[in-house]
């Protein structure tokens, strides 16, 4: 399973709403080859799923991950962090056997 804290999904329907996406809106994540330690993760605000995502829900929010992907981020917990430099959404993947420091890239 794929979860999400609480101010990231009011973070992520802020931006849903913003943008006014439909009912169908959520986000989606997933991993894609690259970064310094190997993987990087992917996080889209988008209108809908795909035939074969998971799908997670969480207070209003859905959650959209790939099969692929979600073999890397099976336990993950997406947040967020407001910070004047270098915050947005973040990623505590218990799968992730290294990480750089950016904390966007990791290898398992």
């Amino acid at each position: 399973m794929v979860t999400i804290t609480g101010k990231a999904a009011n973070e992520a329907l802020r931006i849903i709403t913003e943008n006014e996406l439909g009912a169908g809106a959520g986000i989606r994540v997933g991993v894609k080859s690259g970064g310094c330690s190997g993987l990087n993760y992917v996080l889209d605000i988008v209108e809908g799923k795909e035939a074969h995502d998971r799908v997670f829900a969480f207070d209003g929010l859905q959650i959209f991950c790939d099969p692929k992907s979600y073999l890397y981020l099976n336990g993950t917990e997406i947040g967020f962090e407001s910070k004047l430099t270098g915050g947005g959404f973040t990623f505590n993947n218990p799968n992730a056997k290294r990480s750089c420091g950016c904390g966007t890239s990791f290898a398992v």
